[in-house]
């Protein structure tokens, strides 16, 4: 997906958060801040867009978005386990009502047998409801990154389809 369909995906999520009077939180890991980037070149975003949590490195997921440490020493950064925290985080952190993680292995080095390069996990968070899952990519470092952003706004999608939970 390239990026006029990437922004056009944009649209798409910010037309339905927008039609449903929803604001969205971002906590990004290895996208840094991609899926944010895009939200914000949307003339309007800030009408459903609340905030976006770069945390990079696992000192800042834990002080930004409370993700617990055992977690990450137990699971690490790349983990579904540590993905629900971030979005629990983001989501709780102001005033969104759905929030989203991602948190992977974009490389190109940095991949191990066990968690390759293109390993990227997720989560999609409302006040009562989490779902994870985990995706495998493949290219290069800027299409990795880019297929996470695209899996993101599309799992936000599938979310906003489903009635929100208390």
């Amino acid at each position: 997906m390239d990026k006029t369909e990437l922004l056009e995906l944009t649209r798409s999520l910010g037309n339905t958060l927008q039609q449903q009077g929803l604001l969205l939180s971002l906590a990004e890991s290895c996208t840094g801040g991609m899926a944010a980037s895009l939200i914000t070149e949307i003339p309007g975003s800030s009408t459903w867009f609340e905030s976006a949590h770069i945390t990079y490195s696992n000192a800042a997921k834990i002080s930004m978005l409370g993700v617990n440490p055992t977690t990450l020493d137990t699971y690490g950064a790349v983990s579904e386990q540590t993905a629900i925290e971030m979005a629990h985080g983001a989501l709780h952190r102001g005033r969104a009502h759905i929030a989203a993680a991602i948190t992977g292995i974009a490389g190109p080095g940095g991949g191990t047998q066990a968690k390759p390069v293109g390993m990227v996990c997720f989560a999609w968070a409302t006040p009562g409801h989490i779902v994870s899952t985990t995706r495998h990519f493949s290219g290069n470092r800027q299409q990795i990154r880019a297929q996470a952003v695209q899996a993101v706004f599309e799992g936000l999608l599938q979310l906003l389809k489903q009635p929100m939970q208390a």
